[in-house]
């Protein structure tokens, strides 16, 4: 069950990211057949490298298995920008975010 989901998760998350599983897997330092091996069912990444996995893709292990959450590193970018503006700023953006939804 995890299994698939890991490998699914690294295969959204990298195909959003628009990458290849061959230059993903040559980032994170591995192989180039790695993160396929992966995404086929044919392996697990150790701890250490499901951590660079994470770090690759600007997320923690958390916003990792969080199936909620679609776009991970964009949604922890606008709170990280939300953080810096004021009150009325983060009230005016809640409003158009309302609005969106209707």
């Amino acid at each position: 069950m995890y299994e698939k989901f890991l490998s699914e998760r690294i295969a959204k998350l990298r195909t959003m990211k628009k990458v290849s599983a061959r230059d993903m897997s040559l980032s994170i330092g591995q192989n180039e057949n790695y993160i396929n091996h992966i995404e086929n069912g044919k392996s697990m990444p150790s701890m250490q490298v499901f951590f660079y996995i994470c770090e690759y893709f600007k997320i923690s292990p958390k916003e990792f298995f969080d199936e909620s959450t679609s776009y991970p590193a964009l949604i922890r970018e606008i709170i990280e920008d939300l953080k810096t503006l004021d009150e009325k700023q983060i009230t005016n953006i809640h409003e158009i975010i309302k609005g969106l939804k209707k």
